[in-house]
């Protein structure tokens, strides 16, 4: 029997291990990828520390994945997919297909979700299996390296803004220049919003320019960030990704009338915002949870036809643990990728 390739952590918040598996045969309904990238994420630490229910050791994390269908399970014919074909699986790792929200079409959050890590090992592996209904194609003209993240970061940014109220030539504001945030600046920009971008020191300020945003903000300037989005006459919507409840508060007053915040930066500290703030200016607050394999293509091609790409540090799968330490350290700019093979 032949063997791959993973990294695992075999207790909760313990380090990155090798491990080598047997290679598996797909099951009904499965397909097994050879993995040829995968970026991480920070939610990643939900599952190397044990922080969600259900999660079980040894884990091996990743859910951006990209690599190439190997082989296919009985019953995934009529998926269109074939042996070679270029797959990515990002946080929708796969719905169960019968409970409420997936019989009303909002996959998403099915009550049964399965990500990759959590219901099955991930990307940290030269092999991943997965459900087939989290398969998405990956268009010409994108790197593994560069499908992996926005099979997460991408999907999240660019499916959270479509889905907002703005409409094209609306202000609105991205919060934070990291991982998220910078692929947030350039979906914002060539869905023809006036884009804002936020983010600490002023250093920051030409590199906003260079992903296209047509204002920045400076959190530490002293000026109120909720200021000075008023200055420019108030955010249809903000996209939240930085990594504080803090931060993402403090833009709430920012909002123009029937404005939108849109979370996606998670933490578990509580968000600071009074139900007064939200009455007066008829405001709403909506957390945003990926999307479905669809939403990925449709991201994927977004990025595609726009020439919008991840900014991405690669390293090889058996530098993982320090690729992830570089990814809490906040040191890593943007998004790290362990390349298989």
């Amino acid at each position: 029997m032949s063997t791959y390739r993973v990294a695992q952590v075999t207790a909760p918040g313990g380090a990155f291990e090798p491990a080598e598996r047997e290679v598996p045969r797909p099951g009904p309904g499965q397909v097994r990828i050879a993995v040829e990238a995968c970026g991480i994420c920070h939610s990643d630490a939900l599952f190397v520390n044990g922080g969600l229910p259900g999660v079980t050791f040894p884990v091996v994390p990743g859910h951006e994945i990209a690599g190439r269908v190997e082989e296919l399970g009985e019953g995934t014919q009529e998926w269109g997919h074939r042996p070679g074909d270029r797959v990515a699986v990002g946080w929708f790792g796969g719905s169960c297909g019968h409970c409420r929200p997936c019989r009303q079409g909002d996959f998403i959050v099915c009550a049964d979700l399965k990500v990759p890590g959590w219901a099955y090992d991930g990307g940290f592996g030269e092999r991943v299996i997965a459900p087939v209904d989290a398969l998405a194609r990956i268009p010409e003209g994108l790197s593994a390296s560069d499908a992996g993240p926005l099979a997460c970061a991408g999907v999240t940014t660019y499916h959270g803004l479509r889905r907002s109220s703005a409409r094209p030539g609306d202000l609105v504001a991205v919060l934070g220049l990291g991982g998220l945030g910078h692929l947030g600046v350039q979906y914002a920009v060539a869905m023809g919003f006036e884009t804002v971008a936020i983010a600490r020191g002023a250093e920051k300020a030409d590199f906003a320019k260079q992903l296209g945003a047509h204002h920045y903000v400076d959190s530490t300037a002293g000026t109120p960030v909720a200021e000075a989005l008023r200055s420019l006459g108030g955010a249809k919507a903000v996209l939240g990704t930085a990594g504080s409840s803090e931060a993402i508060a403090a833009t709430v007053d920012g909002l123009a009338p029937r404005g939108e915040l849109i979370v996606i930066g998670a933490v578990p500290e509580p968000l600071g915002i009074t139900p007064v703030q939200l009455i007066m200016g008829g405001l709403v607050v909506r957390g945003h949870p990926s999307g479905t394999a669809q939403d990925v293509e449709d991201t994927m091609a977004f990025s595609a036809l726009h020439g919008i790409r991840p900014m991405t540090e690669t390293v090889p799968l058996e530098r993982a643990g320090e690729a992830y330490e570089k990814m809490l350290a906040g040191a890593a700019r943007f998004r790290m990728v362990l390349t298989a093979g």
